[in-house]
């Protein structure tokens, strides 16, 4: 027990570590942090599978061509042009695992890794989406629908904002590791998207979305394309939405219960009323006023009470009782992940103009029609 110390303090050092070092050995100073990573004994893990991304490269760029092994020997060996396999495109190191990778650079990666989403997303709506700035505040359904617009590569940037820690009891619905807990859910996010794809641009917010920040949130670096907003504060999600209207940023909410989603179009409809008019009353001046008392009866209109399902409105009954807040499942969330992302990839590529209120309501969809044949 007494080395303990020791990993706990490493543990403290990476612990708001969330970008990876990446590594190109054609260039003196990065090869020389190469080296010394290895001599310093910071390296755990490696993985070198660049022969086999190069083989895929191949095959993404011959997809008609049906290769024999010793053909993509010679392939490979031609692509490389005399550069040795060790130091073909580039090495990233993650501080938080101690992990080494051997890739293929970025354009080549890209290439690779959206290779599948094709026909379904063409080249040419890739690379527009390749240009496109997602901001997302509220990473426990946040978090599902994050990794899956990472995963379909429907962005090149991502603002994540949330100021609250990994508990145990955010595990059933959010992917970490019992090793996350007590990290900033930002923190989690982004380690898992760089994971996946180290060339993404990932900018966290660890203290959350506020009036100190909202403006470098929704402009920094250039303005969002889309606003995700899936936080529970009924105050940031009021003055979130006048900030996106001011900026004519459409917004998308997923509330993961009974598949419900809102898009606000902004973006074609500056005067749209705030949260289709189901906030009437409220601003961001007069939020502030509100004790959570006063707040409950905005929140049942905006959520929809008469149309949340039954479930919910029994857990809802119960918070502070025998409960501590509402539910949410993993199951709601990873579909929420799905239809968000699914709709915002259409709002980007502007095939999708309209605003409302919409339902992937499971329970009604695939519903218990028949009686069962043996009891």
């Amino acid at each position: 027990m007494n080395n303990i110390s020791g990993f706990l303090e490493d543990f403290k050092n990476t612990k708001q570590v969330h970008k990876p070092i990446i590594l190109r050995l054609d260039n003196p100073r990065d090869k020389q942090t190469f080296k010394d990573l290895l001599e310093d004994s910071k390296i755990k893990f490696v993985c070198d599978e660049i022969y086999g991304q190069l083989e895929e490269l191949i095959k993404v760029q011959n997809p008609s061509a049906n290769f024999r092994q010793d053909q993509y020997n010679e392939l490979i060996n031609k692509h490389l042009d005399g550069k040795d396999i060790k130091e073909y495109g580039v090495w990233v190191y993650y501080p938080w695992n101690q992990r080494l990778v051997h890739l293929l650079d970025e354009e080549e990666f890209i290439e690779v890794r959206t290779n599948r989403n094709r026909n379904k997303i063409t080249r040419e709506e890739q690379e527009k989406l390749r240009t496109k700035k997602i901001g997302i505040v509220g990473l426990s359904v946040g978090q599902s629908i994050a990794l899956t617009m990472v995963m379909e590569r429907i962005c090149g940037e991502l603002r994540l904002a949330d100021f609250d820690t990994a508990e145990l009891s955010n595990l059933n619905r959010i992917r970490a590791g019992v090793h996350n807990l007590g990290l900033n859910k930002t923190i989690i996010a982004a380690r898992e998207i760089l994971e996946i794809d180290p060339f993404l641009n990932v900018k966290i917010f660890s203290d959350g979305l506020n009036e100190g920040n909202m403006d470098e949130f929704f402009l920094g670096g250039g303005k969002l394309d889309l606003f995700i907003e899936v936080c529970d504060g009924l105050n940031i999600k009021i003055k979130s939405r006048f900030k996106a209207r001011e900026f004519q940023i459409p917004v998308v909410m997923d509330t993961n219960d009974r598949g419900m989603l809102d898009v606000e179009r902004f973006d074609r409809e500056p005067a749209r009323p705030i949260l289709h008019g189901l906030a009437e009353g409220l601003n961001p001046d007069s939020i502030e006023h509100l004790t959570n008392e006063e707040k409950i009866p905005y929140i049942l209109k905006i959520v929809g009470a008469e149309t949340m399902s039954a479930r919910l409105k029994a857990s809802m009954l119960e918070v502070k009782k025998s409960i501590n807040t509402w539910p949410q499942l993993a199951s709601s969330v990873t579909l929420g992940g799905g239809v968000t992302t699914d709709v915002c990839r259409r709002i980007l590529l502007d095939q999708f103009h309209d605003s409302g209120r919409y339902y992937v309501d499971l329970d009604e969809i695939i519903d218990n029609k028949t009686q069962t044949a043996f009891t």
